[in-house]
């Protein structure tokens, strides 16, 4: 091959590559000019790096159901708390970290918790539910075998108020008082923990009857209180108050006196206002009738008991003068003309005799007497002789004024679970009824009961303390049963002071009229306008006509 030959051979291997460089050059540029349109017209993808950084929080499981009032604010929930435990087997100086460790949490033993993480176990439990200013403490030792456990603890916010029925839990969550107790299965579902249990209870109403029980409890020096408010019609309880009480969220500690809860528990013979039974079961069976009377000019002597009036008026009274100015004597006479059987069978209907049957355990049975002689009869008539609870006594009152119908008392709110009631006495009986109650404030010894435009109706209740073998005349319990308003009943109201004293605004009277009844008067005045009652003013005609019955030597 000759020189002017390989010179041209290596100008077409030149011209070959070069045409291959363009090719590839202009492939690589069409590729961009696609890519480029392609990035243009597509959506834009979430970047990998912001998909990294979110944090999926773990759901949270509630141990226990919430409980709520019945306007739904929080009685009782769960917060999410920590609870400490160790891994002794990797702790090289137990007795430097329980030394740490007690320092910070100064109610454990050292002895004990040294002896934990000396174990050489693989899992000690130190403490249940810290604070989480304790975990904070507790993490900054830097003892890596110390570890936590998610728990929930629960917690009433409302503190004291209403104690006595809510209850309490345990450490693990266990009812063990109140609603906690007796729904303890439904509570603790977890199947069901998004189901509120919703209490018949107005907070707000349940405030105020505290408030005015325990000024009243200092005022008079009382050894205990108790109160409740009641709806005539349903039978449900608006608040319930015991006193003392405790907080629920810490019961380490409490007394058994505290944890007792008066309003159901306790028994006590009330006096004056179970002549409230006593009427309407003459009333009803015709035994007499509003214009009839007895004679109560001397006491009563049966066997060897005396009854006398507290407020003798020494003369023939008629019926609505015996119930307004609270005559034993009168009453003890119409309880004759019932008779002793018909007595325990209209007791027993009301549900007098038997536990109250509401959502609690805590419930105390009647104490009746052993043999049902006359003379049971003539001081049962008046409140002495038998023995029931405040909850049991503002139940039969309700269906005495409400039109006759016996309603199941209830703390739950189901306003879709309408009870029809049974039906005790006439809806004329329950008629009369109102009318002598309110006789009883206006012209009785209620009157420091009357709050002005509310139309209040009522009857004291005095009782000596029973003791064995007979009374301590010196300790009483003092009570007043209200219902307003009286034209058209819609809540009872009952105040109980145990041990009440006497004092100089009292001018050393410690009855149910001088303590109690001002205590249901400003609870039906601070309470009325949160249950939507509004006042009014009252339609005398109402009350003519037993009225005129009542011979009112104060108005002369």
């Amino acid at each position: 091959m000759t020189t002017e030959t390989h010179r041209r051979s290596a100008i077409e291997i030149a011209r070959n590559r070069l045409m291959i460089g363009v090719v590839l050059f202009c492939f690589a540029f069409l590729i961009m000019i696609g890519r480029t349109i392609e990035l243009g017209v597509s959506a834009p993808k979430p970047r990998v790096t912001a998909a990294r950084q979110v944090v999926t929080v773990p759901e949270v499981q509630v141990a226990r159901a919430d409980i709520v009032d019945r306007n739904g604010e929080i009685l009782a929930t769960n917060l999410e708390t920590a609870s400490l435990y160790a891994v002794p087997k990797d702790i090289k100086d137990p007795q430097e970290a329980a030394r740490q460790l007690v320092s910070i949490l100064p109610e454990l033993s050292y002895a004990d918790v040294e002896a934990k993480l000396s174990s050489g176990k693989k899992f000690v439990w130190l403490k249940r539910k810290l604070t989480p200013r304790q975990k904070w403490e507790v993490n900054a030792i830097g003892e890596p075998a110390f570890q936590f456990e998610r728990e929930e603890e629960r917690i009433y916010p409302h503190g004291r108020l209403a104690a006595h029925v809510l209850g309490y839990v345990d450490v693990d969550g266990n009812g063990l008082g109140g609603v906690e107790h007796f729904f303890d299965a439904k509570l603790g579902d977890k199947s069901r923990t998004s189901e509120q249990l919703q209490l018949s209870l107005d907070i707000r109403v349940q405030y105020a009857l505290a408030d005015e029980l325990q000024a009243a409890m200092r005022a008079y020096q009382a050894i205990g209180g108790a109160g409740l408010v009641m709806d005539v019609s349903t039978g449900e309880v608006i608040a319930m108050v015991s006193l003392p009480d405790y907080d629920p969220n810490n019961v380490r500690g409490v007394a058994d006196t505290e944890k007792f809860n008066r309003a159901t528990k306790g028994v006590y013979e009330l006096g004056s206002t179970f002549k409230t039974f006593t009427f309407a079961n003459a009333l009803d069976d015709g035994v007499v009738s509003m214009e009839d009377g007895y004679d109560a000019t001397k006491p009563l002597r049966i066997s060897r008991f005396l009854i006398r009036d507290d407020h003798p008026k020494e003369r023939y009274l008629t019926v609505p003068e015996i119930f307004t100015f609270s005559s034993n004597i009168g009453t003890a006479q119409m309880a004759l003309d019932i008779g002793t059987e018909r007595q325990q069978e209209f007791l027993g209907e009301l549900g007098l005799l038997q536990p109250a049957n509401v959502e609690l355990t805590e419930v105390g049975a009647p104490l009746v007497p052993p043999v049902w002689r006359k003379s049971s009869t003539m001081t049962i008539s008046y409140g002495h002789g038998l023995a029931v609870s405040p909850l049991q006594l503002a139940s039969g009152i309700s269906a005495m004024v409400n039109g006759g119908r016996l309603m199941t008392p209830t703390l739950v709110h189901n306003p879709e679970n309408w009870q029809s009631g049974k039906q005790v006495i006439s809806p004329d009986t329950s008629r009369k009824i109102r009318q002598l109650l309110r006789m009883a404030v206006t012209k009785g010894t209620g009157g420091r009961a009357d709050a002005v435009g509310y139309r209040v109706g009522g009857k004291t209740g005095t009782a000596e303390k029973a003791i064995a073998g007979g009374y301590a005349r010196k300790k009483l319990i003092s009570s007043f049963m209200g219902v307003f308003p009286m034209d058209d009943p819609q809540y009872a109201v009952f105040a109980l002071l145990d041990e009440p004293k006497g004092t100089k605004e009292t001018f050393g009277y410690r009855s149910g009229g001088w303590v109690a009844a001002p205590v249901v008067r400003n609870v039906i005045l601070r309470s009325a306008p949160l249950l939507g009652v509004s006042p009014k003013q009252e339609d005398a005609g109402l009350y003519q006509d037993v009225a005129l019955l009542i011979e009112d030597k104060k108005k002369k």
